[in-house]
């Protein structure tokens, strides 16, 4: 038998064997550290997240760590089953799946029914990451997705707030008019898990930003949005509900967003330009919904805007390549 190909297909497939590999290039910079891995990044964000989870679990006790795991195991079963359904490698091991699971549960309030948080937990892995493709494919922040979902589906519940163990009120900073300051860097107030102490955040987001598992560029960007907006709370509502500039950066779920939410490498842009604007868009979004909008609290909507913007980020701030862009004949 003849070994020419006999079809167009064939002669199409045998044309580009011998043409060798494809090529594909990007615009620079093209860097690439042999330490810094997946995992290793995954490890520094756990290891950030560590002081959040010390002050959530010494605030909330038993009620965090229920929903701590919950929310984990929800989100680690959810990636087991769709890697085993679409046959791809067991991806558990990278540790994305638990940091969503983290995230998610830093997001929620502490007494949310249990099965509500595994219900935001799969969502956010089936939806926010796995339906895209998995790791490093997802358009949007799979926490922020999970909560997005809760918030549409129980209401109430996820604006329901439990005071901390010693505390007297249930209602958070936002929807109280603020608090004072030293009530929120040490985290003695209500809230979501993960978004009380000011203290335990910025001390592991230091630890994220200098281990550069996350950009400096977006953790600035957000709070210098929310600190140039929020000045104008005080004319746009009445006294008694306004914030300050540092109630603003300390209250709610700012800190935690600006450390560890928009950091997210995947669905933050990739230009330095990019990331900056992206920063600067989550933080003044959250104020303007903090002031005007129905819900106290703007940070999970902010960052699924920015998140759909960041497509469009990445090709208007791309580099300038060395020579200039070749002229079009």
């Amino acid at each position: 038998m003849s070994d020419q190909p006999t079809t167009p297909a064939e002669a199409l497939l045998a044309a580009d064997a011998a043409a060798g590999p494809l090529l594909e290039t990007t615009t620079g910079p093209h860097l690439w550290e042999r330490a810094f891995t997946t995992r290793r990044m995954m490890i520094d964000v756990l290891i950030g997240l560590l002081p959040v989870t010390a002050a959530a679990v010494w605030f909330f006790r038993a009620a965090a760590v229920c929903q701590i795991v919950t929310c984990v195991v929800a989100a680690l079963a959810a990636e087991y089953v769709f890697t085993f359904a679409r046959r791809k490698p067991f991806s558990l091991l990278d540790g994305s799946g638990l940091i969503t699971g983290l995230i998610l549960a830093f997001s929620l309030p502490p007494g949310l029914p249990p099965y509500m948080s595994a219900i935001g937990a799969i969502v956010a892995v089936a939806l926010g990451k796995m339906i895209f493709g998995g790791l490093g494919y997802n358009i949007f922040n799979p926490a922020m997705v999970g909560r997005a979902f809760l918030m549409a589906c129980f209401t109430a519940e996820m604006t329901t707030w439990a005071a901390p163990v010693g505390a007297t009120t249930g209602a958070t900073p936002l929807a109280a008019g603020g608090a004072s300051l030293l009530k929120l860097f040490e985290g003695n107030v209500a809230g979501s898990l993960g978004e009380t102490s000011a203290a335990m955040i910025i001390l592991g987001g230091l630890w994220l930003l200098l281990r550069k598992a996350g950009d400096w560029r977006l953790t600035a960007g957000m709070l210098i949005g929310v600190a140039l907006v929020a000045p104008v709370d005080h004319w746009a509502r009445e006294s008694g509900h306004s914030l300050t500039v540092l109630q603003h950066l300390l209250s709610g779920a700012v800190l935690l967003g600006a450390f560890f939410i928009v950091t997210d490498p995947v669905s933050s842009p990739l230009t330095k330009p990019g990331r900056w604007i992206f920063g600067l868009g989550v933080g003044m979004l959250t104020v303007v919904i903090r002031i005007f909008g129905n819900n106290p609290e703007g940070v999970m909507f902010a960052v699924l805007v920015m998140n759909a913007m960041t497509p469009l980020l990445n090709r208007w701030t791309q580099p300038r390549p060395v020579g200039g862009h070749a002229k079009k004949e």
